[in-house]
């Protein structure tokens, strides 16, 4: 008895299936390591960011008590994509018995391809950070600057003269991230939790992060970003970030680089009756962004 097209596909996909996951798998989720995941029900998701209350008021006695209300900052957005990719195996590979060696190579390869995508997309919000347009979020600045809009005056995220990665900087951006505040200029008491670095980066980090003794010195000085338990979650090497002089520091403060997944990935496999062809696809949708732009800090290094 022949074996039908959908028959056939029923048979070969568990196969693919699983041999898509353990691929997929391998690839290290490096962006999980700059971004908080949430699950989305909506073809976009938007957050509205809140001023918060101003300082609190004596109340002198007798008199009524000061009133104040939380304001509409901005809007967060984040528009979801479809990541899609498919192969085709041809009604004359499987008569010939070839789609077993064929259809590992390409199932391999479509993970691969899955992943990567997934990667420098995450990526590429790092690596557009600095960009004066076109990478804005919704206070309508880039994610890197030192002109974020707020009711209390224009905010900064980034060193004052952009540096490369040294002690002195590393040192700088923890007394920057200690000195944010909110919309109403209240201090937040932030702290930098996890220094993210490319791959160009990694020896100086290695020192910086790990040296009992300050870096590059006879001296007997201790190094006080590891004594004093500076960065505590250490370091990242993201090997998708494009500017070899470039570090960030994610912050303590919440709402801040977010990954959302409308749907998780998915395959499918199915027959075409017009060629006979064997066709199977992986399919995903998400974004990548940022709601408050104080869950960063960064520096593109020295000009």
């Amino acid at each position: 008895m022949a074996i039908s097209r959908q028959q056939l596909a029923k048979e070969l996909e568990p196969g693919l299936n699983a041999l898509f996951g353990l691929e997929y798998k391998n690839y290290e989720n490096q962006h999980s390591e700059i971004f908080d995941t949430e699950n989305s029900d909506r073809a976009f998701e938007e957050e509205v960011m809140l001023s918060g209350f101003d300082k609190a008021a004596v109340k002198s006695e007798g008199s009524a008590v000061t009133y104040d209300s939380a304001q509409e900052t901005f809007t967060a957005r984040y528009q979801h994509e479809t990541i899609a990719l498919a192969f085709s195996l041809t009604e004359e590979n499987v008569e010939d018995n070839l789609y077993d060696k064929i259809s590992t190579r390409y199932t391999k390869a479509l993970a691969r391809s899955m992943a990567q995508t997934k990667q420098t997309k995450a990526a590429n919000v790092l690596n557009n950070a600095f960009q004066a347009s076109g990478y804005n979020g919704g206070d309508g600045e880039s994610l890197i600057g030192n002109a974020h809009p707020t009711i209390a005056g224009n905010l900064s995220n980034r060193p004052t003269t952009l540096s490369d990665l040294s002690e002195t900087s590393l040192e700088q951006a923890m007394i920057d991230i200690g000195q944010f505040k909110d919309e109403r200029g209240l201090k937040i008491a932030a702290r930098g939790m996890k220094l993210i670095i490319p791959s160009e980066n990694q020896f100086v980090a290695e020192r910086l992060m790990k040296s009992a003794q300050r870096v590059g010195t006879a001296d007997n000085d201790i190094n006080a970003l590891k004594s004093m338990g500076m960065i505590p979650q250490g370091y990242v090497v993201n090997n998708y970030l494009t500017d070899p002089d470039a570090f960030f520091i994610k912050t303590d403060v919440p709402n801040g680089m977010k990954h959302m997944v409308r749907v998780p990935i998915k395959t499918a496999m199915e027959g075409d009756f017009e060629t006979g062809n064997m066709r199977y696809k992986a399919r995903e949708r998400y974004s990548f962004g940022w709601s408050d732009w104080r869950g960063i800090y960064g520096s593109d290094g020295s000009a």
